[in-house]
């Protein structure tokens, strides 16, 4: 049972869709896009849901994407971006998700265009604007619509809002691009991004669901609730863990005492660096 604040937010969603008509929806599989295209999915709108494909993103959530979108019956694109190519990305400023969006919302872009599609929409929430988010320009500067946000949706909100119209991944934990397991001003490689997506699909098998693994050269850097802890430090866990990290190349294993939490990577960033605009 939705609280009436809730049911006017869904109802509202319905109606800025409805009116949107036609729509690509910037798509990752994560919860929040996942709430737009179901929600989407209910009104005459017409949607393609798009999901970006590149080392940035493990492959099961790709495919775990488009597993949904087919179960709601949207259709559903995965295209291949470029960020990898583009220099400004790989050297991985403060502002690299600036130029990853740039490059995806270009794609997009073009999708609609050919497609007839008059709007592109994101998955962007009302909690969004209180992180150093650098990826919110581009969206500006290619004109898109954030719906979820516009009728001001909370995590916890859509949370609750999936739950109730049944999507599967309604408590699924937040799945960031791997690049920001790298600290800023060190390269984004494929290898190193290789080897986050192999180190977190270890961690995800042992049970745990909030994971980081943060690439410090050398050194990975575990992030895992502290409910989480016991269990790693457990013997025979322990021994597996490190000889699997081993061999994916890291020489040291440590487990951050202030356990899991997003966006970790911006606490180096002077309030200068958090205000900085990229340039396009």
């Amino acid at each position: 049972m939705l609280s009436p604040d809730l049911a006017v937010k869904l109802e509202l969603l319905q109606k800025k869709l409805t009116e949107m008509g036609a729509i690509v929806v910037a798509y990752s599989g994560g919860v929040d896009s996942s709430l737009l295209i179901k929600v989407a999915s209910l009104t005459p709108a017409r949607v393609l849901a798009v999901t970006a494909a590149s080392p940035t993103y493990p492959r099961e959530e790709i495919e775990a994407a488009a597993r949904l979108a087919q179960e709601l019956g949207v259709r559903h694109m995965v295209i291949n971006t470029g960020e990898m190519e583009n220099p400004a990305f790989t050297a991985n400023p403060p502002e690299r998700c600036y130029h990853c969006k740039k490059e995806l919302y270009a794609r997009l872009r073009e999708l609609a265009r050919e497609n007839g599609l008059k709007t592109i929409v994101d998955g962007a929430n009302a909690d969004d604007s209180g992180d150093f988010r650098p990826g919110i320009q581009a969206a500006a500067e290619f004109g898109i619509r954030s719906p979820l946000q516009e009728v001001k949706l909370t995590k916890a909100e859509i949370r609750q809002l999936a739950r109730y119209l049944d999507l599967p991944n309604w408590d699924k934990p937040s799945m960031a691009c791997l690049s920001s397991r790298i600290p800023y001003g060190q390269a984004i490689t494929p290898e190193k991004l290789g080897q986050v997506a192999a180190a977190e699909a270890f961690l995800r098998q042992l049970g745990l669901r909030e994971i980081r693994v943060r690439h410090h050269g050398p050194i990975a850097r575990l992030e895992v609730s502290p409910s989480a802890f016991t269990l790693l430090i457990d013997a025979k866990i322990r021994e597996k863990l490190v000889n699997h990290l081993h061999k994916l190349g890291f020489t040291y294993i440590t487990l951050d005492l202030e356990g899991f939490r997003s966006g970790s990577m911006n606490a180096v960033l002077s309030p200068e660096e958090r205000a900085l605009k990229p340039n396009s």
